[in-house]
């Protein structure tokens, strides 16, 4: 199972690590945390060392809640960032974390490889056409609402069936569009209950009958901190577990804030 990002084929049948950059300065766990370039620059160093394959980097804060940014605002903080990450490290596989064709089409022109929607194509009309004409991978995730409302009350009568068909019918589409790399991303914590972030994290193997490598991104999120009882930055054992229990219901990669824990898991499972 391999993903074509900028020409490089990268194989996520062994699963791979995703490092977070957030640029944002309200998001949940690091906003506000990498704001000058020498911070981006070390951060991001970290991560590849410590083994990531992709960089995410995202400029506007899907944290439930969140506060709603322009594209220009959007853009204004992303393209500079994207610039410097692809002059800084030429071999980069960046993702850039967005919902809006424009700003995925001004970051990928400026060197970035991944699309990474929230939205799953829900919030943007012009993103799949968009996508197909770039040819680029396009993570998709599922959300119920928007940031701002997603937490207020989630309502499904079955969240693996409804997530999966919302899954099914996407794919549907973006094959219409020969978009060949599709990645999905249930979406844990967007428009979810703890309880159903839990059902889809048991069930995550289910996705594997659609048969397009899956995406998990459980890091630090409230399904593990309010469950336990603790703050965001104490969560990163219960990360661990809960990467350790995606990777053996088959997640193709990892999306997290910390790279050499996840990195841990993946060698540990690949044992098994």
């Amino acid at each position: 199972m391999t993903i074509n990002c900028k020409g490089t084929l990268v194989d996520v049948s062994t699963p791979k690590v995703m490092g977070i950059l957030n640029i944002t300065p309200d998001s949940f766990f690091d906003g506000g945390k990498y704001t000058n370039e020498r911070d981006m620059l070390t951060q991001t160093e970290k991560m590849l060392k410590e083994g990531a394959t992709f960089i995410d980097v995202g400029a506007y804060s899907s944290r439930p809640g969140a506060t709603h940014i322009s594209e220009e605002e959007e853009l204004q903080r992303l393209a500079p960032v994207v610039r410097l990450l692809v002059k800084s490290f030429p071999d980069i596989l960046l993702s850039v974390d967005s919902f809006r064709s424009r700003v995925v089409a001004e970051a990928i022109g400026l060197g970035a490889a991944i699309v990474n929607d929230i939205s799953g194509g829900k919030m943007d009309a012009k993103m799949f056409e968009t996508v197909a004409k770039l040819q680029v991978p396009y993570i998709m995730m599922h959300m119920q609402g928007t940031p701002q409302n997603m937490q207020q009350n989630p309502q499904y009568t079955n969240v693996v069936i409804e997530v999966l068909s919302f899954f099914a019918e996407q794919l549907f589409a973006l094959r219409q569009l020969q978009v060949n790399d599709v990645l999905i991303d249930v979406g844990f914590g967007f428009g979810k209950t703890i309880d159903q972030n839990y059902e889809l994290l048991q069930q995550l193997s289910l996705f594997k009958s659609l048969e397009v490598p899956i995406l998990t991104g459980v890091s630090r999120k409230s399904m593990l901190y309010k469950l336990l009882g603790i703050t965001p930055q104490e969560a990163l054992n219960a990360t661990t577990v809960a990467n350790t229990i995606a990777l053996l219901n088959g997640t193709n990669i990892l999306r997290v804030h910390d790279v050499k824990e996840a990195m841990d898991a993946v060698k540990i499972t690949g044992q098994l």
